[in-house]
């Protein structure tokens, strides 16, 4: 009987000392092969970090609120630091 006891009790155990342990802290993880003036995105891939212009970049897909322009791949997210977004392009 004390081996099917056991495992239970130990995955119990485990659970709680998790649970105590409380949330891990999201630490940003920049993509080796990403420069310094780009992140990486959900899909892993290198993107331009939003950028002032006197108008849009060349790849640009939105101008935020506060006038910077967004190379974001995806619609969500997009401009998220900076106002949401004003216009897509």
């Amino acid at each position: 009987m004390a081996r099917h006891i056991l495992p239970w009790a130990a995955a119990a155990f485990l659970g709680a000392s998790t649970a105590l342990a409380g949330p891990a802290a999201a630490v940003p993880v920049l993509h080796a092969a990403c420069a310094a003036s780009e992140y990486e995105n959900v899909d892993g891939a290198c993107v331009p970090r939003p950028e002032s212009a006197p108008a849009a970049p060349n790849g640009a897909t939105a101008r935020c609120k506060d006038g910077e322009y967004s190379f974001s791949k995806h619609r969500s997210g997009t401009c998220s630091h900076h106002g949401g977004v004003a216009e897509w392009l």
